[in-house]
């Protein structure tokens, strides 16, 4: 095991320390599971879907402040 820091806010912090308690999970773990999430799998594969979330997110959308409303729901 290897100790390392890394600068995260203290909101940030407290909070997901908080729901890591709440739910009984150990956060060394998530850090852990999410740095293998990114380094696992082929690197052009995801960089390719991240490449295409970035255009989905800057497309055009439509404002729909009531969904129900605007759709019948």
């Amino acid at each position: 095991m290897v100790i390392k820091s890394f600068n995260v806010s203290p909101a940030t912090y407290d909070r997901y320390s908080k729901l890591c308690r709440e739910h009984g999970i150990s956060m060394s773990k998530q850090i852990e599971i999410f740095m293998e999430a990114q380094i696992e799998d082929d690197p052009v594969l995801k960089r390719e879907y991240l490449e295409k979330l970035e255009r989905v997110r800057k497309g055009k959308f439509i404002r729909v402040d009531d969904f129900a409303k605007r759709y019948g729901l």
